[in-house]
């Protein structure tokens, strides 16, 4: 029997859900194929609102529970499709779900991290069993419950003979050490695409900069950059994470407001691109700079980012996870393919040295996928 796992992830930047297959065997894991699913603009509008919504409709939670439940589980079904499996042949989904809220310090009423949509219907649908609500346990051990993602690229990209960098740039983007001794490293820098996403689609009506060509084409201008680059998260200590609560387009307008000139919406662009690659090149230092650095999420195909931290991280050479051979889009949803084999095999998902949390533990609440069957298993008065 098959050993598959199915990962659905939905990010920052709330555009898509990604979903991945991997399959292990003989105590290793491999790629097996993916897809990508677009969430229509009414969805993603509605999930935008409630990341940055004071007041909450909890009408409008649940409608949107219910509907990227719906969602996932179309992706998943797509998959199994395009690989030409059938659900017995996966053991487990690791659904992600999609965050709209992420405190992880006891300021703004927190600790807490919320994300949403229903596994329920995943499991019903699929008939796979189900792991869902990964991060909370870990933020309940005193953790922050992210980033995640370290110890499964530690499980697959590690290397015995190499001191390796992973960066992931999504709509955050975060960092992975991983030595070849001690302890893996991983924390948040700060934001990845999430506000040259914004940005761009306000002003151009583009979901994304293609290759950075508009930021490219714009001039930084230093004034916005060092009040952007102010910001307290910036100087934090990790373990550390952030999101949309603390990076998103009121809190940079609020910036270009403050300056007495103007700034064309071109150079804006250029200004948040220099705004992440600094930030990353400085978060990383030289304490989290291995002999190699490898590249996913959606940034890694921004050309004009890619090639200004190629300038700032010199030596260190800056390549895309096609190298380790799985694409830089597919990362982080095959982490949660494989963060669903640990909660089957009972084993700890988080990383204390990662999120802070007090101690290691099993991730994920489980959502049976099959109905039961029998009179037998209903209780007998």
């Amino acid at each position: 029997m098959r050993q598959c796992y199915l990962g659905l992830m939905s990010g920052t930047s709330i555009d898509s859900i990604d979903a991945a297959l991997i399959e292990y065997r003989a105590g290793q894991f491999s790629f097996l194929d993916a897809l990508n699913l677009p969430i229509d603009q009414s969805l993603r509008q509605s999930l935008l609102e409630l990341c940055q919504a004071t007041t909450v409709d909890l009408d409008l939670v649940g409608a949107c529970d219910r509907d990227l439940g719906q969602l996932f589980a179309d992706s998943a079904l797509q998959l199994l499709h395009q690989a030409k499996l059938k659900p017995s042949d996966v053991r487990a989904i690791g659904c992600h779900g999609q965050t709209i809220r992420h405190r992880p310090t006891t300021a703004d009423r927190g600790p807490f991290t919320w994300q949403i949509g229903d596994p329920n219907i995943v499991a019903l649908r699929t008939g796979i069993d189900t792991v869902a609500d990964f991060r909370r346990m870990d933020m309940a051990a005193g953790g922050q419950a992210a980033p995640l993602a370290p110890i499964f690229h530690q499980a697959l990209f590690g290397a015995a003979d190499c001191n390796r960098t992973l960066l992931n740039i999504g709509g955050m983007s975060n960092v992975t050490w991983l030595p070849t001794e001690g302890d893996i490293k991983g924390f948040d820098l700060g934001p990845g695409n999430v506000l040259m996403d914004g940005w761009i689609a306000r002003h151009l009506k583009q979901s994304y900069d293609h290759n950075g060509d508009w930021a490219a084409g714009g001039t930084v201008d230093p004034e916005l950059l060092a009040r952007l680059l102010n910001h307290p998260f910036f100087g934090l200590a990790p373990p550390k994470s952030t999101g949309r609560e603390d990076f998103h387009l009121q809190w940079l307008d609020s910036h270009i407001a403050a300056i007495s000139k103007t700034i064309t919406a071109q150079d804006v662009q250029a200004t948040l691109l220099e705004l992440t690659a600094q930030t990353i090149a400085q978060g990383i230092q030289s304490a989290y700079l291995g002999e190699e650095l490898y590249v996913c999420g959606g940034g890694a195909h921004n050309t004009a980012l890619m090639s200004r931290l190629t300038a700032l991280l010199t030596p260190t050479p800056v390549a895309s996870t096609d190298q380790l051979y799985i694409a830089p889009d597919w990362v982080e949803a095959c982490g949660f393919a494989w963060l669903a084999h640990q909660r089957i095999a009972q084993m700890a998902g988080n990383h204390s040295a990662v999120t802070g949390a007090r101690t290691h533990h099993i991730l994920g609440g489980l959502y049976c996928g099959l109905p039961v069957r029998s009179e037998d298993n209903l209780p007998h008065r």
